[in-house]
């Protein structure tokens, strides 16, 4: 019964949320981020303790950290599922140059930071290596669905900047998700023997579904034609490889989620299962299940932990090293590659988003103890800004001219 209230009052924020974001010229997601904290302690726990207290009690989140994680594995595996299906285009050259420039040089800030913060803001018994590269993975990710959604409310998507942005967000998921299991995996070990045998390990899983399970994959959807997808049991094989995938990766010490998502990346091409996802799947899961998630997060933010000069102080610290490394970094490596100014500072502000795709980061960090939660509450700050900020930079920034590319 509790559930099922806590559910109806989160979709209901969540609804309202997203319908006002919108009308502002918002994607929805930011609504739903919002509603998160706004239900969680760092406002409705704030204003209203005793209802709070009453509707959230902690005893009862388990449920719902159940269905968001549900939620989580679905989404993620569309992610994977429409990165894979992604062609890089014909800016080639700039889209490498910029997607390498937008991973490096915010995880090097980053972690670079996290070494100045280590004692004073990462967990008791929290190595300083695994915290700053963590934090660093952290400051390198962009929220592909986000910006997808953003270049196509912009009508941007098959221009050249969107084609460059797609290519770089896809480029930086993936290799951002590959420094994640790599973190997480050097978390779970202390030895730095056991370390190699896990990195071997994932070696191996990730040997076997690229020529292991992604061939058969693809020989079964040769045999069903272009229609694999279109039936209920295509759609069972898919979920059924995303499970044992997320199980795979759970019990290598990485994560779940990147079972999920790799999954995804192993689907076969040219079938039609990608649109019977996003067409029957996505809806539901970005509906009912991911504002859940949005829920769980925020019940897990405190806003009021920052609470004092010196925290408010690492906090922006955080939101500035996010927006030079991710944005200004690859503004500059864009335009330095042949875009204009106007061009590479829009590509600049769409890779700098983060939405959803930050916040699974950050939670994961928060379940394995990599993050205290007054950190982990200054991160979902900067992913809230830093997506919040892209769309209003990119209409002031746009013309209603075509992009064009010019010499430097």
């Amino acid at each position: 019964m509790l559930l099922l209230l806590q559910i109806f009052v989160i979709l209901i924020v969540s609804r309202i949320l997203r319908y006002l974001f919108v009308a502002i010229g918002q994607p929805a997601v930011i609504g739903e981020m919002v509603a998160g904290l706004m239900l969680g302690p760092s406002l409705f726990g704030l204003v209203l303790p005793g209802s709070f207290a009453a509707l959230f009690p902690a005893a009862s989140l388990s449920p719902l950290n159940a269905l968001s994680q549900i939620g989580l594995l679905l989404f993620m595996f569309i992610v994977g599922l429409k990165l894979g299906s992604q062609p890089l285009g014909a800016a080639r050259r700039i889209a490498v140059v910029t997607s390498a420039v937008s991973i490096i040089v915010p995880f090097a800030l980053g972690a670079t930071v996290a070494t100045f913060v280590h004692a004073r803001l990462a967990p008791e018994g929290v190595g300083m290596l695994p915290f700053a590269l963590f934090v660093g993975a952290a400051m390198s990710i962009t929220a592909f669905p986000v910006l997808a959604r953003i270049l196509f409310d912009q009508r941007m998507f098959n221009t050249e900047v969107g084609t460059v942005a797609i290519a770089c967000a896809a480029f930086d998921d993936v290799t951002g998700w590959l420094i994640l299991a790599a973190v997480t995996t050097l978390v779970h070990v202390e030895d730095p023997r056991m370390f190699a045998v896990r990195a071997l390990m994932l070696g191996g899983y990730i040997a076997v579904m690229m020529f292991g399970v992604r061939p058969l994959l693809r020989r079964l959807a040769e045999r069903r034609g272009d229609g694999f997808g279109s039936e209920a049991d295509d759609l069972g094989v898919a979920v059924l490889v995303m499970l044992l995938s997320a199980v795979a990766t759970e019990w290598l010490g990485v994560h779940a989620l990147f079972g999920a998502f790799f999954a995804g990346l192993m689907m076969p091409r040219g079938s039609i299962i990608e649109r019977v996802f996003v067409e029957r799947v996505e809806p539901l899961t970005v509906t009912l299940l991911v504002p859940l998630f949005f829920a769980f997060t925020g019940l897990r933010t405190q806003v009021t932990l920052i609470d004092s000069a010196e925290l408010w102080w690492d906090a922006g610290m955080f939101l500035a090293v996010a927006i030079a490394g991710k944005g200004a970094a690859s503004t500059l490596a864009a335009r330095v590659m042949g875009m204009t100014w106007r061009d590479a500072s829009m590509l600049g502000a769409l890779l700098n988003t983060r939405g959803l795709i930050e916040l699974v980061i950050l939670s994961i960090g928060l379940d394995l103890g990599i993050l205290s939660p007054v950190v982990f509450s200054m991160l979902v700050l900067m992913a809230l800004i830093t997506t919040f900020m892209t769309s209003p930079l990119i209409m002031l920034l746009r013309e209603k001219q075509a992009t064009v590319f010019e010499p430097v």
